[in-house]
């Protein structure tokens, strides 16, 4: 059995307490009592503790009767984290609890706590896409990933924002007891699937582009409908009606991207998209989201998600 303890104080998000508790909770329907998770919350304040929405908490344990026999330790979110100042007792507890839990972490916003503890120095972290920049400002040290749904560096794990902390759960289960409990847990809670830890925080196709006649939106809408096409930057400037150099500097100005990488991104995702609901083979796929080769589509998917297009694919067809 491996003990979780989730962390709570004043103004945290309730979501991501309950979401990733329930994944925890409903795994345990399908494990034997010996293998089950027993889920524990740790206070930082007096209970009931108030969430950011109102919802009235209690915590198992106060922070002062916590100690450190756990197997996960997981810090939820808050929406006022980046502007609070730090706890030391928090920070100490936290710094003692990484010294010896194999795995430690925080989702969505909680990774400020971690920040605070010194405990994303020197390591690889995510956060909610909207928080990532002053999480990265705040702890220079960090190296924090912008658009992850979740990742791990050693025993550290983070989690994107909110709905993400289920994701993160999910693959701490199937990494406990394998991909079919996982997706067992996902299905009772009505998630379709679990999303890989790689996976965009956002879709290209979900963007607000702005005004229709805006430089984005006319691009995104030439780069949908000609998704094939080789789309080059000069392409690009040709439909913008303007030089390639002024088009680049333009595009990374409103959107924060490169147009090539722009153009990967929306690729990629319709390819994750005929890859989860489709049988097409995988040089169909590759041909129509523009990839031109399946060896090419691999590629990417590999450098992006840390997984083959089949292995992806794969991961949404386990039956239990």
């Amino acid at each position: 059995m491996k003990t979780l303890a989730l962390v709570l104080f004043p103004g945290v998000q309730s979501l991501d307490v309950s979401g990733p508790m329930d994944v925890f909770a409903e795994a345990n329907a399908f494990l034997p009592p010996e293998q089950q998770y027993r889920l524990v919350t740790i206070g930082t304040a007096p209970s009931p503790i108030r969430a950011s929405n109102g919802q009235q908490l209690v915590a198992d344990h106060t922070l002062s009767e916590a100690g450190t026999g756990y197997d996960i330790v997981l810090v939820a979110g808050g929406p006022q984290l980046s502007a609070e100042a730090d706890n030391p007792a928090l920070s100490a507890w936290l710094r003692e609890v990484a010294g010896k839990v194999p795995r430690y972490g925080s989702i969505c916003t909680g990774a400020y706590l971690l920040g605070r503890a010194g405990l994303l120095d020197g390591k690889r972290a995510t956060t909610h896409w909207a928080d990532a920049s002053t999480l990265a400002a705040q702890f220079p040290l960090a190296q924090v990933e912008h658009d992850r749904i979740h990742m791990r560096d050693g025993g550290l794990v983070t989690s994107a924002g909110v709905t993400a902390g289920i994701d993160l759960a999910l693959a701490l289960v199937a990494e406990d007891h394998g991909q079919a409990i996982a997706l067992a847990a996902a299905k009772r809670l009505l998630v379709l699937a679990q999303r890989q830890g790689g996976q965009s925080q956002f879709s290209p196709y979900l963007a607000e582009a702005g005004a229709p006649d805006a430089l984005a939106s006319i691009i995104q809408r030439h780069v949908m409908d000609n998704l094939a096409d080789s789309l080059s930057v000069e392409n690009l400037a040709e439909v913008a009606g303007m030089s390639t150099r002024s088009f680049a500097r333009q595009f990374v100005k409103e959107m924060g991207v490169t147009p090539a990488e722009f153009v990967q991104r929306i690729r990629v995702d319709a390819a994750r998209n005929l890859l989860e609901g489709s049988e097409l083979a995988l040089k169909t796929i590759a041909y129509r989201c523009g990839f031109g080769s399946a060896a090419r589509m691999r590629l990417v998917f590999a450098q992006r998600f840390g997984v083959t297009p089949n292995q992806y694919r794969d991961s949404f067809r386990i039956s239990v």
